[in-house]
């Protein structure tokens, strides 16, 4: 018999269609009886983009898929569950095993070192240095906060920064997530950072990047509300509509002849967030990749 936590130990998914139940009380059932995680999965190829804030929108067709370990016996489970919220709601649920796999592992091998721009590197902490002997290297591994340079809101950013000059200038990470473009901008010389988000994971992950990396001491963690030094650029890789409704607070921290590099944007969204900070700007260039856009800007003297 394997001990609590014993790595051998098996664990199988329950899988069942929301339809019209209440997700809360799903969930809650599911937590009841023992589930270790649950995940809400779109059946279909149905976009959720942009919520309101506080808003949490679910597909037209959602999968419950809850995760159990070999102590809960899976036909009691079925059957409580049944008791819990009508035998209606299990009547299409199955049942599968889930094989053992040392998830880090087959995650960061699939994961590869990501060059951006001319020189900018982003690399596993366990990969080898690229063969570029004029890379700047910046290792980060997934972990708790969103930022790795696999997404293209995250990759033209990166891009961006590449193409700057950075000895001796500050940034403004706004809505840092992993740290990992503030991170970027101290290895490629800037001389501080202030990294600011209002998701505690995301601090807590670009704190322990910037450790890793080797550049802590130059870059402050803030939450929001935070107080903003001003600086020679700032950069914002969050969401179309919170990059309009921070535009005078972004506006105000960009010293004149800064930079400023917006991204999280679809591009039929470019235009509403360009307007946004026209009257402080001038463009220099939109780039794109998929359906997502960067804005680089120039702060007016």
């Amino acid at each position: 018999m394997s001990a609590p936590g014993d790595a051998r130990r098996s664990f199988y998914d329950v899988e069942l269609p929301l339809n019209d139940l209440d997700p809360d009380a799903v969930e809650e059932a599911l937590l009841d009886l023992g589930a270790s995680s649950i995940t809400l999965v779109d059946r279909g190829d149905e976009p959720v983009l942009e919520p309101k804030p506080g808003e949490i929108r679910l597909w037209s067709d959602t999968l419950v898929r809850a995760l159990f370990d070999d102590s809960h016996d899976a036909l009691r489970t079925l059957a409580e569950l049944a008791a819990r919220l009508g035998a209606g709601a299990v009547a299409d649920a199955r049942v599968r095993p889930v094989a053992m796999r040392d998830w880090e592992r087959a995650w960061l091998a699939d994961w590869k070192p990501l060059r951006f721009g001319r020189r900018l590197w982003v690399c596993p902490t366990a990969s080898d240095r690229p063969p570029d002997p004029d890379a700047v290297v910046v290792r980060l591994d997934p972990g708790l906060a969103f930022g790795t340079g696999t997404h293209p809101t995250t990759a033209l950013c990166l891009q961006l920064l590449d193409s700057l000059p950075w000895p001796g200038r500050s940034l403004i990470d706004y809505g840092c997530g992993s740290g990992i473009l503030g991170i970027a901008a101290l290895k490629m010389g800037a001389a501080r950072v202030q990294a600011v988000d209002l998701d505690p994971q995301a601090l807590i992950a670009t704190r322990e990047n910037a450790l890793r990396n080797g550049v802590s001491s130059a870059l402050e963690v803030q939450g929001v509300p935070a107080r903003l030094d001003r600086a020679s650029c700032v950069v914002a890789n969050i969401l179309a509509g919170p990059l309009i409704e921070l535009a005078p607070l972004l506006t105000e921290a960009c010293e004149a002849g800064g930079d400023l590099i917006l991204s999280g944007m679809l591009k039929p969204q470019a235009h509403a967030v360009k307007d946004a900070y026209a009257s402080g700007f001038d463009q220099v260039q939109i780039i794109g990749r998929d359906e997502w856009c960067c804005l680089h800007a120039r702060r007016m003297a």
